[in-house]
């Protein structure tokens, strides 16, 4: 996904692709959870913009993809009796929505730019994970990879469409934000964490 890697500042490190092998079920638990609140995103956006067509319309689309995809996580879970257990939530999404503007039509603007880093990273770690996975999880995740492109590009076209700015240097605020997170240390193993850690 050459789009997604050109538009991200950095890769995901190879410490949190090591943690991959070593607890593939809290990153299956926890991609099934990312996949849930996607689809929650994309509605509440509908919700909130009720006065923009075009927008609910491609996120009416996009929140049944991501429903379906997890779906598919569920039905990889029940497959390999992996016990779909609450898992706390990472970071990542919240600190990155903290430099949202609570301000019209910059919030709007700003929650476009989030989501698509937020698909853009998931698209990437997808990519990522393919080779250190048994087949079928990697034909699983390589089946992911258009859709999430397809999703980074959607909101991403949203955010120009919206802004009355160049959306260039908010989205470089955001991008810088997301490179501090995926580079940084967590305590916890989850799909958008740093590289975890262990605690004493």
């Amino acid at each position: 996904m050459n789009e997604v890697n050109d538009f991200l500042y950095c890769s995901t490190p190879q410490a949190w692709i090591d943690a991959v092998v070593a607890d593939l079920p809290t990153l299956l638990i926890d991609h099934a959870n990312c996949e849930k609140k996607a689809a929650s995103t994309a509605l509440n956006l509908i919700f909130r913009y009720v006065d923009k067509p075009e927008l609910s319309m491609k996120l009416s689309k996009l929140a049944r993809e991501e429903l379906r995809h997890f779906e598919q996580v569920l039905t990889l879970l029940q497959k390999r009796n992996i016990d779909f257990e609450h898992v706390s939530a990472s970071r990542y999404a919240a600190e990155l929505r903290k430099g949202v503007r609570t301000s019209e039509p910059h919030r709007l603007v700003d929650m476009m730019i989030v989501s698509a880093i937020v698909e853009a990273r998931s698209c990437e770690r997808f990519e990522a994970v393919i080779p250190v996975l048994d087949e079928e999880l990697a034909q699983f995740y390589t089946s992911l990879l258009k859709s999430e492109a397809r999703h980074f590009q959607v909101y991403l076209n949203f955010a120009k469409k919206y802004s009355p700015e160049d959306i260039q240097p908010r989205v470089d605020f955001f991008l810088a934000r997301d490179r501090e997170l995926v580079e940084s240390n967590d305590t916890e193993f989850r799909f958008h964490s740093g590289s975890p850690v262990k605690t004493a």
